[in-house]
């Protein structure tokens, strides 16, 4: 009986004297097999080649990033987070993919991983993205016995982002909302009196507002346990707002839509949100800064840090971290308004 083998391969070299010869290999770029095909000996030295190719292949880097994305960890990610890991792993893949796992353990392989690391170091942020995901990929191997050492452990990162003094003003606003369309405008007043992310906001649907509260659950957390659930009093403009376009949502699912009364995609929405923008003399401030302007807004309104917490769904050690140490734009204003305290006491 004839069998098919898999990625058999071959090619015809012409010899010295004249004659040609055709050669097998047991697939294209792998070992040759130096037997007659058909024959027992062929078979055997081509099954002994693919199972020494499977052995080899559970024994590298490549096997981890196998791995890593059958482990839970990966598989309750969004989807977008693992469209991200999935463009690095490739990169990395491509680099280290064939490295046996007894060299991922050796301490000395960390100063090859930081070479990598530093061949991007004209994309400070995309190196450090490659960086950590090199030490992600280890760190669940670790926690699930497959290696014994981590050598990407703590450090490596190029990039510093420090946006602790960045807040949206008063004036930024109307700034703005004077060349944002009107859905655009929609999500800036649910991002400054929600206190949300981007991606939890652009989710929203109107099953999630009942005509007082939003009662979201937040997408980011270790798992489902880690997500927190948030519930917000719509406060007077936002619930204005709310209640103005559900009158008008007619077939909408989400909160937050296009032009075309369609769900935003996170793509589409960043290009409408970077292209108003750029018709601002407005500099360096992104979406997400939003969040930190509302714990901001929230702390000059003489909210507490419990308060605080329960609407924006940072956890209060958190809230007491970014009245300390972040956001730092709004303390003169905390300042002006400790002082003028003071002064209907004192004064």
């Amino acid at each position: 009986m004839r069998v098919r083998l898999k990625g058999i391969n071959w090619s015809i070299k012409k010899l010295a004297d004249g004659t040609s010869k055709t050669y097998w290999y047991a697939w294209k770029g792998g070992p040759r097999i130096d037997a007659e095909p058909g024959t027992p000996e062929f078979m055997r030295l081509y099954y002994e080649a693919v199972a020494s190719y499977k052995k080899k292949s559970a024994e590298t880097f490549s096997s981890l990033v196998d791995y890593f994305k059958d482990c839970s960890e990966y598989k309750e990610l969004g989807e977008k987070s693992k469209r991200a890991y999935d463009g690095y792993l490739k990169l990395i893949e491509a680099k280290f993919g064939s490295m046996p796992i007894g060299a991922l353990e050796d301490k000395r392989v960390r100063g090859d991983f930081k070479e990598f690391r530093d061949s991007f170091s004209d994309k400070p942020r995309k190196a450090d993205y490659v960086w950590a995901t090199i030490a992600r990929v280890l760190s669940i191997a670790k926690d699930r016995g497959k290696i014994a050492v981590n050598v990407c452990e703590r450090g490596g990162r190029l990039y510093e982002s420090d946006r602790s003094e960045i807040v949206w003003t008063a004036e930024d606003i109307r700034t703005f909302c004077g060349v944002a369309s009107v859905e655009l405008q929609a999500a800036l007043l649910l991002a400054l009196w929600t206190g949300q992310r981007q991606g939890d906001l652009l989710r929203l649907t109107w099953k999630d507002y009942d005509g007082t509260y939003i009662r979201m659950r937040q997408s980011k957390g270790r798992g489902s346990k880690g997500r927190r659930r948030v519930t917000i009093l719509a406060g007077p403009p936002l619930k204005a707002a709310l209640d103005a376009a559900l009158r008008e949502k007619r077939s909408a699912v989400t909160i937050l839509v296009n032009s075309f009364g369609r769900p935003w995609t996170e793509d589409g929405f960043r290009t409408s949100w970077d292209k108003a923008f750029r018709k601002t003399s407005l500099k360096d401030l992104h979406f997400h800064d939003l969040r930190g302007t509302a714990v901001t807004r929230l702390a000059l309104s003489n909210c507490s840090v419990p308060e605080i917490a329960a609407i924006t769904g940072h956890s209060m050690k958190t809230v007491q971290e970014i009245l300390d140490a972040h956001y730092l734009g709004g303390r003169l204003e905390l300042a002006e308004a400790a002082v003028k305290k003071l002064s209907e006491v004192y004064g």
